[in-house]
């Protein structure tokens, strides 16, 4: 009977070894593993806006909306180890510097803001095929942008840099008309001198299949997006459905 009872003791230990080994594995795959992510934020923001938000270098900051990031929710820096190397999107370049430039920094050959997008954001982006790669991460994200093309729905629905102000709702109305989806659109609060809030950042939301979706639903009126890239002691937040200011150039009050 020695003999029997050895052999169950040791089936049975094979048995929770590999039920174990599944559970583990179905765990990696499940929403409850900390690097799972939903959806992208294709974040856009305006240049004037930036840098007026920091002290910084910006020296005749772009007039046109350039790209912040590409954004899994809810993680960042899911790989430590996959460390940013410009030389696998040298191709990419000529593109990055003028869509996706480091608008802090008038110098065109700084990498420090793509190093910081891909550590913190790509490498968890990187867990679906589409953007599994540093040149397949970049490249879709310029893939995307240049199919929104904001800069021109934005002037086809009239919407342009102005000193003179517009209806929040408008501008969301407008977005949503053209594109089918909503937004999400941020601002800077009046600071002291200013009456009204400050556009700064539009965010196109992405299932994992890089289709368009609603940004707003149950689950992102709970989850807050970290800061992305520091701009000081002023945050942008989402715009109030009030008067809105979309600078043309950057004004500074003392």
């Amino acid at each position: 009977m020695k003999p029997a009872t050895g052999h169950y003791l040791i089936l049975g230990c094979f048995c929770l070894a590999f039920y174990s080994g599944c559970t583990s594995y179905k765990f990696l795959e499940s929403e409850h593993h900390p690097h799972t992510w939903k959806k992208l934020f294709l974040v856009h923001h305006w240049p004037v806006t930036v840098c007026k938000m920091s002290e910084n270098d910006c020296n005749d900051p772009p007039q046109y909306w350039t790209i912040h990031g590409l954004w899994p929710d809810k993680v960042d820096e899911c790989n430590r180890t996959w460390h940013f190397n410009v030389t696998e999107i040298k191709d990419l370049l000529p593109d990055m510097r003028h869509y996706w430039p480091d608008v802090l920094h008038s110098s065109p050959n700084r990498t420090q803001f793509w190093k910081h997008e891909w550590e913190k954001h790509g490498t968890c982006a990187a867990t679906v095929e589409p953007l599994n790669s540093q040149k397949k991460y970049f490249g879709r994200t310029l893939d995307l942008y240049q199919k929104l093309d904001l800069n021109s729905c934005l002037l086809k629905v009239g919407i342009k840099p102005s000193s003179t102000y517009y209806q929040m709702r408008a501008i969301k109305e407008a977005l949503t008309s053209v594109y089918g989806v909503t937004p999400k659109v941020q601002c800077l609060p009046p600071e002291e001198g200013e009456e009204v809030q400050t556009i700064g950042q539009i965010e196109f939301c992405f299932t994992k299949e890089l289709e368009l979706r609603n940004c707003t639903n149950s689950e992102a009126e709970f989850y807050v997006m970290p800061n992305n890239w520091h701009f000081g002691s002023e945050e942008l937040s989402v715009c109030n459905d009030t008067l809105t200011y979309y600078p043309a150039q950057v004004q500074f009050y003392n």
